[in-house]
């Protein structure tokens, strides 16, 4: 039974990996929710996993998905902190990982929220009170990270989402694929923690400035 189930694991993974390696063809168009199928609306938003950044809400996404996740504060002591919603077993397709998806929620009622946010797991995580939940979901997600559960490389993303606008290489083991166009930033991580981080396209060019001083002031640091 044992090596059924494993032989079973390894086949889905070889399945999802196969998925990604290969170019659409008559057996998958049909499949919806892909990481690849991004869509840019007219108003230049972009819509991936049928999530619509800044207008599908995360109560419209419970009631797709579930309320099996976790939701909270995530901030340093001397951080302001973001809100989240975490779903640790998410399925794009046939292909699985992990859904992290940070709301958008005005600074101000960020830190009433975190106030009255019970504080737990260390110093980083503000669980929301009860009585804030509501104004979680009715609260736009902004920004999606999709955690593949298959290992990433630069041939397969390549094929999938096309060549890059640019590719910053921040450390020796992690890579940034950037497309400014697409709102994606494809990052990865020679130990297997790739992602997928969808935004919009407006506000790449922000994101790609910070990035770069990020990666300058870790040079800098160097000795």
């Amino acid at each position: 039974m044992k090596y059924l189930i494993a032989l079973l694991i390894v086949v889905v993974a070889a399945s999802s990996l196969v998925l990604l390696q290969n170019k659409p063809s008559d057996n998958n168009t049909a499949v919806t929710g892909l990481p690849w199928q991004i869509d840019i609306q007219p108003d230049g938003s972009t819509q991936v996993f049928g999530i619509t950044l800044g207008q599908t809400t995360l109560g419209e996404i419970i009631e797709q998905h579930g309320d099996d996740l976790k939701l909270a504060i995530i901030a340093a002591p001397q951080e302001s902190g973001a809100l989240e919603a975490y779903y640790s077993h998410y399925s794009a397709g046939p292909i699985t990982g992990k859904l992290l998806l940070v709301l958008d929620v005005a600074p101000q009622q960020l830190a009433s929220l975190r106030q009255r946010a019970f504080q737990e797991g260390g110093m980083r995580r503000y669980r929301l009170h009860p009585d804030d939940l509501p104004v979680a979901y009715q609260a736009p997600v902004s920004v999606i990270n999709f955690l593949p559960s298959i290992n990433l490389d630069e041939e397969i993303a390549q094929s999938r989402f096309g060549t890059p606008a640019e590719i910053v290489q921040v450390t020796t083991q992690q890579r940034h694929l950037l497309y400014p166009d697409k709102g994606l930033e494809v990052i990865l991580d020679a130990a297997g923690k790739d992602v997928l981080q969808y935004l919009q396209p407006r506000a790449f060019r922000a994101h790609r400035e910070q990035l770069l001083q990020s990666v300058a002031a870790a040079e800098n640091a160097r000795p």
